[in-house]
Formats: C-alpha cells, sequence, structure tokens
C-alpha cells in the first residue's frame, strides 16, 4: 500500500462512487477500484459496502478513514516542507470562495497572481461560507474566504471587505418608499434566504431571534440573482450583501439600509493555525493581503 492507495480511497468514501472519485482523479473507475481491492485484500477487511446505488464505509472503512485523512494530510505536509527547502518555489493551492464573492472581488486577484507565479497552480472550489471553514479545518481546502465571525481559535484571518447587509423589497412594498427600515418590522414577512452552507443562511435568523421575531422563510437559494428576481417577483424580501445590491435593477427591486441593528457582511481569508503554511499558500496570502486591501480598505 502506498500513499496513492489511501488517496484514492479517500476520493471514493468523499464522493461515494468510483466512478465519481475516478472523474475527480481523472482515471478510469477500472483503476480505482483495483487500488482499493488491493487495500481490502492487504489489510483482510471491506472498506465498502457496494450492495447500493452509492458505496457507504463499513465500520472497518470508517475506521481507515479517519487514520488515512491524517496520514495523507502528514504526507502532503512534508511533500510541501520539502518542495521549500529546495526552494523550487512551485506548488498548488486549493481555495475555497463562496459564489457571490468570487467573481466580484477574485478574478484580477487570480490573474495577476498567475502572472506572478506561474508554476504555482490554484484550484478554486466554490462552495458556501460554512463549508468554507469546515473544509479548511478538515484539511480538504488550504485557504479560503469566510464571513466573519470564525472560530479564531482555529484560524488565521485577515479582513479586506467591510459592508453591511441591505433589505431587498418590490418596489410595491408598503416599506418602498422609506429611507431605512428596523429589522423588528419585517416579523410578518416572507423571507428568502441562502441555504444552509451558507454564513448567512444562520446569520440572518438569528439577528432575527434576536430582535424578538423568528422569521417565516420560504425559500432557500445557492444564487443571489435568483433570490432577487425572487423578491423582484413579488414573492418575499431578502437581505443581501451593499455589494451585490449595488448591482441590481431598482426599477424592479427596492434596495433599503436596515437598522436596530445594522446586520456587518465582513469578509476575511481565513488558513489553520496549527498546520503548516505551504510556501505557494504563504505568497497568496501576502499577495491578496496587499492587492485587496489596496483596493477594498
Amino acid at each position: 500500500m502506498d500513499i496513492r492507495h489511501l488517496e484514492y480511497f479517500l476520493e471514493v468514501a468523499k464522493y461515494k462512487s468510483f466512478t465519481k472519485a475516478g472523474e475527480a482523479l481523472h482515471i478510469t473507475q477500472p483503476t480505482i477500484s483495483k487500488m482499493v481491492r488491493n487495500i481490502e485484500d492487504e489489510l483482510g477487511v471491506a472498506l465498502f459496502d457496494r450492495s447500493g446505488k452509492r458505496v457507504v464505509l463499513t465500520d472497518a472503512g470508517e475506521v481507515i478513514y479517519s487514520q488515512a485523512k491524517h496520514i495523507v494530510m502528514a504526507f502532503h505536509n512534508l511533500s510541501s516542507e520539502l518542495d521549500d527547502l529546495r526552494k523550487l518555489k512551485k506548488g498548488h493551492i486549493r481555495i475555497g470562495l463562496p459564489p457571490m464573492v468570487g467573481s466580484r472581488f477574485f478574478p484580477q486577484v487570480i490573474g495577476k497572481f498567475r502572472e506572478a507565479y506561474p508554476d504555482i497552480t490554484v484550484e478554486l472550489v466554490e462552495v458556501g461560507a460554512k463549508r468554507v471553514e469546515a473544509d479548511i479545518e478538515n484539511g480538504v481546502l488550504d485557504i479560503g474566504v469566510a464571513v466573519l465571525p470564525t472560530k479564531a481559535d482555529i484560524f488565521h484571518s485577515f479582513v479586506f471587505v467591510k459592508r453591511q447587509l441591505k433589505l431587498l423589497i418590490h418596489p410595491t412594498h408598503p416599506l418602498a418608499e422609506r429611507k431605512e427600515v428596523r429589522l423588528a418590522e419585517l416579523a410578518q414577512e416572507s423571507f428568502i434566504l441562502f441555504r444552509e452552507d451558507f454564513a448567512l443562511h444562520d446569520r440572518i435568523p438569528a439577528e432575527c431571534i434576536r430582535v424578538g421575531f423568528k422569521p417565516r422563510v420560504i425559500c432557500e437559494s445557492s444564487q443571489w440573482d435568483f433570490i432577487s428576481e425572487m423578491v423582484a417577483a413579488n414573492l418575499g424580501i431578502a437581505l443581501l450583501p451593499e455589494t451585490i445590491c449595488a448591482e441590481l435593477d431598482e426599477e424592479h427591486v427596492r434596495v433599503l439600509p436596515i437598522v436596530e441593528p445594522e446586520i456587518p457582511w465582513h469578509l476575511a481569508i481565513i488558513w489553520r493555525k496549527d498546520r503548516y503554511v505551504s510556501y505557494a499558500t504563504q505568497e497568496w496570502i501576502r499577495f491578496t493581503r496587499t492587492l485587496l486591501n489596496e483596493k477594498y480598505e
């Protein structure tokens, strides 16, 4: 058994499919099946239950999975440290970006970084901010963008955007002509939220509960433009970052400040405190800190 066997095993566990794992690794399904079978033969246990439509870990597979994650992570850390010692200045970075963040703040950053470091490859993973945090904590991602606050005991961070959430309502809504709206005034409204792997999925209801009501949620989505279209169709209200609201057509929706309380939307780049940070990731941190702070602070 070598490190590749464990990496392939982890991919199958991640996707619950030999076919999808093979596609992610750019190898054939028979090859990855053979690799996993080799581990099972060597250890004398079945790692996956293959009887259903999706393969699932057996009890023995769960034990191996827990250990394999640490082994593979340690191997990658060792490889990164050795590369740095040899001053190869090459590498690969796995970066998590929430969808509504990536397209607004990072295209130019990534382009300039690639110009400066052509031998460093960048893998972008678009998931919600909560998922970014979890994947960095678990070692799936090296670094990413999260909505503050995060776990200060686990992550280093630097803030690059400080904005607020704004209220989105239909132009015919009774509050549409107001200059600002108190959050408590929305107690009877129908809310459209981001789905559960987005930080705002929890943040908005928590703020509503703080002022005395639990929001009635009628729809959840991962796409801010779909949320705004739902509001434009007069199906409910939404709270979105002002960066997004600035791009909306006020003929179709009204954008108003929320007060009592204002709800901050602060973005930060985060990475784990207790893990080796590769040369590539160190350069990404330094590069983006300079570029983003110059542009958005």
